[in-house]
């Protein structure tokens, strides 16, 4: 009993356990949307970094949007996608914790970055004759360095809690990838303090920035329904409709996985929802800012000229 209660030397990623034809089919369609996603927020990145006229505290904010996106699909997929065409599924115990370590990181980061957008647009929007005095470069910088700090040390306590636990049950684990709630089913030991600093986590990094983006949101609401004229009503609208879609598909999602009852979590959904924050949210962030943004079109275009000549 005491070798079956030993540390685990690896784990084995389920996945969907599909036949060999769909897991092939599904290989080059999840090969074309990570690279499109790779893509698509390389290049507002670089437009960004290049362009004068986008720096701005909010693009400073998609810029981190862009690379939390680059290295959450990097750190998920390409394991996937060997997974889907290879019949070994395993993967050792320290490339699990640092997949978990940097999920971890990464998307309570994105949440509290969404929640420093949404307090740029309330300034911009409510407060524009002192925009540039609240969100200065300084204000900026310490926002973001804020939600990275956190993030780390909220994901630091997850993974140190998690690598004192025993896996002495299956090494199978039930995921597209080492999700935390997953690995954690495999633990023989008592995890009740594990939940209780998933939910506490929940509640800090979900429910609480949640509900600051709502205020936000309700004071810009009021604010653009005081805009007389119809066009700034529209790009305000526009503005912030962007930011909203992206803020409703990203905190929905996380809030129903770690959130919900465990009983709820079950067969295919959560692979479903990780899939989700994997591929398709990486994806739709540069479609949702770019394609709804003029700026960024113009920006793009102004580059395109520059390097055809």
């Amino acid at each position: 009993m005491g070798e079956n209660r030993s540390w685990a030397t690896e784990f084995v990623l389920l996945g969907f356990q599909l036949s060999p034809e769909t897991e092939v089919l599904l290989f080059w369609v999840f090969s074309l949307l990570y690279t499109f996603s790779l893509l698509a927020n390389g290049l507002i990145f670089v437009l960004i970094c290049l362009d004068q006229r986008l720096h701005t505290p909010m693009y400073f904010f998609l810029s981190h949007l862009a690379i939390i996106d680059i290295t959450y699909a990097s750190n998920n997929v390409p394991k996937m996608l060997a997974n889907l065409v290879t019949q070994n599924r395993a993967i050792s115990f320290v490339p699990c914790i640092m997949q978990t370590f940097l999920y971890l990181v990464l998307a309570p980061t994105e949440c509290l970055i969404l929640v420093a957008m949404s307090y740029d647009r309330y300034v911009a929007i409510c407060h524009p004759l002192h925009y540039t005095v609240i969100m200065s470069w300084t204000v900026c910088r310490v926002l973001a360095t804020m939600c990275w700090s956190l993030a780390f040390l909220l994901a630091l306590i997850h993974v140190l809690l998690l690598q004192r636990l025993p896996f002495c049950r299956s090494r199978e684990v039930n995921q597209l990838f080492c999700e935390l709630l997953s690995v954690l089913k495999l633990a023989c030991a008592d995890t009740w303090l594990n939940k209780v600093v998933i939910f506490t986590a929940s509640i800090l990094v979900l429910v609480r920035p949640l509900c600051l983006v709502l205020v936000s949101y309700m004071h810009i609401l009021r604010a653009i329904l005081k805009i007389q004229s119809g066009e700034g009503r529209k790009k305000a609208f526009s503005t912030c409709s962007s930011h909203l879609c992206v803020v409703g598909l990203f905190f929905g999602c996380a809030m129903v996985v770690y959130m919900v009852p465990d009983s709820s979590q079950q067969g295919d959904k959560n692979k479903i929802l990780s899939l989700f924050y994997s591929l398709f949210n990486p994806m739709l962030n540069p479609l949702i800012y770019s394609l709804r943004n003029a700026q960024v079109k113009v920006a793009l275009y102004r580059m395109l000229q520059v390097r055809s000549r």
